[in-house]
Parts: structure tokens; sequence; C-alpha cells
């Protein structure tokens, strides 16, 4: 969104400029009801049905700022897919899981999830700007869950304190940057303060949703614990506008190195053309493309998974076709808490007695052989990693 063009929408045409390039302002005006989404968009019944829902539905916040990118008449608008609930989201397919990810029986304390040995992902809030429909964490988010809780955050920090492996800390939620800047202070020192943690992470979407929230004095607090990486959430090219540009360049310029993770949703972003514009938007602007995510089979999600070759697809039509840094990495992250692993286009032809046949990018193929032992040997295939040896 460039200027005032959300003065398109008489609901909000008598905003001035300075309180809607407000935080505070977007967060008290969010949309959360049907009377007021009707007043921005041409609801169908599909929409209009879930919205009303009395129960059994995800809660649905949505920044104005954002609810004045979707487009009002294009129902298939990757923005307003990504905030508007539909009745699909009631149509349970039989691989939904509540939680996917098995975060909760691996949480010692509540709010910290330990599943890899060096690092824990501590939530410090329940709250989001928006509300996605595709969250993996709404068994949680937008609930009572108390992960807020300072009592909570507290007994999480003593846990990580005990535990000297622990080394690499992410804090996520929920959006933690729904949380003022000196709430973020005070638990930014409290991890700063144990000497075994080394990297600290934030994962948010609000420099996507609400960009507003990116302030000097916010990223003043951030440049007090640095350094401090900053995990964002970027889906579709469409949300690179300039607010969010600027948002970008204030934390940038901060020295606050950015990445981005991408969730691959069916009609939004599985075209190569569509994510490969998103991941050069991304470079343009600072913000390291990291991992796209097969979605999660969580409750509700269904109509927005694709085919895990859809992905591998992508993978296959960036890399060698564009920058080396704009390409990410594809995973699924195991359900059942198996966590992080990575998908790729099959490279390896075939690999006996040290010669590696392998195909390029362009489909041609190439031997890369291998150096004998030093007695006129080489390398056995059967010395070769399994996971590698994949035609022999």
């Amino acid at each position: 969104m460039n200027g005032e063009t959300y003065r398109r929408i008489p609901l909000w045409k008598d905003v001035p400029l300075e309180e809607w390039e407000t935080y505070r302002w977007q967060m008290a005006n969010r949309v959360q009801t049907v009377d007021v989404l009707r007043q921005i968009i041409q609801l169908t019944p599909s929409e209009e049905a879930a919205v009303t829902r009395r129960s059994g539905r995800f809660i649905m916040a949505i920044p104005p700022y954002w609810a004045a990118l979707m487009d009002p008449e294009d129902t298939m608008c990757p923005i307003r897919r990504q905030a508007v609930p539909v009745e699909d989201e009631y149509r349970l397919s039989p691989n939904d899981l509540i939680d996917p990810l098995a975060e909760d029986s691996h949480m010692p304390v509540p709010g910290l999830v330990h599943r890899y040995p060096d690092r824990v992902l501590l939530l410090v809030v329940e709250v989001c700007a928006m509300y996605c429909r595709f969250c993996t964490r709404s068994r949680v988010v937008g609930t009572s869950a108390g992960f807020s809780k300072s009592a909570n955050i507290d007994q999480a920090i003593e846990y990580i304190k005990t535990h000297r492996k622990i080394r690499d800390v992410l804090i996520s939620g929920g959006d933690p940057l729904t949380l003022s800047d000196e709430r973020l202070d005070e638990i930014l020192g409290k991890l700063r303060a144990i000497p075994h943690v080394e990297f600290i992470r934030i994962g948010t979407r609000n420099p996507v949703t609400l960009p507003y929230r990116i302030t000097e004095s916010f990223c003043q607090v951030v440049k007090k614990h640095k350094p401090i990486w900053m995990s964002l959430h970027f889906n579709h090219p469409k949300e690179v506008t300039p607010p969010v540009k600027r948002a970008c360049n204030l934390l940038a310029d901060s020295g606050i190195p950015l990445g981005s993770q991408t969730v691959l949703l069916k009609g939004i972003n599985d075209r190569p053309a569509i994510m490969k514009k998103l991941l050069h938007e991304l470079l343009k602007i600072r913000v390291r493309p990291y991992y796209i995510y097969q979605c999660d089979p969580v409750k509700g999600t269904a109509h927005f998974r694709t085919p895990v070759s859809a992905g591998i697809q992508v993978i296959e039509k960036l890399r060698g076709h564009t920058t080396g840094y704009a390409v990410p990495t594809f995973v699924i992250d195991g359900p059942g808490g198996g966590g992080k692993i990575p998908m790729m286009p099959n490279y390896v032809v075939s690999v006996k007695d040290g010669v590696w046949v392998l195909r390029n990018y362009a489909g041609k193929l190439f031997s890369y052989k291998e150096e004998s032992n030093g007695h006129g040997e080489r390398p056995r295939t059967a010395e070769i990693e399994p996971s590698y040896a994949l035609n022999h």
C-alpha cells in the first residue's frame, strides 16, 4: 500500500494518516466481526458462514493495514485467503492433527519446547496481530493458554539457566512483537544474562502483517541486546509493500540479520514463478530466504496443503535458475516431533566405485571421481552414507 490508498474504503476514509500508521490504532481497530468485514470485501457464502460460525472457530483478527490490501472482489486474492475464514476450515481430513509438531509433549515447563539438544523454543505470548488461517499453533494462539504469565516465563528462563547445553533460544508465540518494548527488553535482558546462551532469535510476522510495529524505539531495544536475529514470515510478493520495505530497512540498518520462512500454500504461492518473485523481492529488502515449509497437517488446513512434489518442483525451478542467496531450503517439519527434514530434488543419478554421476539444474549429466586411497583403490559404494547412495 502506498500513501493514503486505504481511504478508498469508506470505513477508514476519515482516519488521519498519522493515526493509521500507528501500531496502537491498528491493533485497537482490527477486523473481528462479519459486520465490519462486509464493509471491506464482498463476502462469499463460504466466508460469511465461516465468519459467523458460533463454535469451533479459530479466532479471526485482521489489522486494517492488511485488510486494506485485500482484493474486495477476487476470492482467490492471496492476501484475503490468508486472513479470512472459509467453510473449508471445518472439512477435516483424516491426516489432520491438533498438535502436528508434538510441541506439547516436548514441553518440560509451560511455554518452553525443548526438542533439539542445544536449542529451545520459548513461547512468550498467545496473541498475534493477525491470525493466519493455516496457523500451526492454532490450538493455543488466540486462547488463554497462559504462556505470557510472568511466572511461566520466569520458570522457562530458569530451565534454560540450568541446562547448560542450550545455546540457542527462539522467542515466539503468538507473536512476540505484540508485547511492549519494555516487556521485550526485560525478557531479552534475562536471556542475555545467561552465559551459555549464544544465539537469540525472534520469530515474528508483525513486520509483514502490521509493519507499523517496527519503530526506532523498538530497534533500540533489540540493538541493546545484540546480536539478535529475526525470522520473518512472508508468503506472497504482494506482502512486500512500501511500509514493509521501510520496516525491514529499519531493522537491517539497525544491524538485525533478517531471514524469511515461507509456508507453501495451495493456490497462493505453489507456482514456481510466484515463489521466485517473492524471493527476489525479499533479497531487495535485505531479507534472506531461509525455509519453505510444507504446510503442517494442522486441523482445518487440508485446503491449503499441496503435494510434497509441488515444493520439490519449486526448488527445481530455483536452484541454478536464480541467485543462490534466493534459494531457501524446502523442509517438512516431521509430524510427531521429527524436526525439520530437508526435501530436495534428486541430483544423484548413480554412484559406484567412487564415481558419482550427477545431474545439474539443466538436466545435463556430469561425473565426479573421488581420489583413490593411495593404494590405487577408490572408495567402495558401501562406504557411502546410505542416504546418498540412491541408485547404485
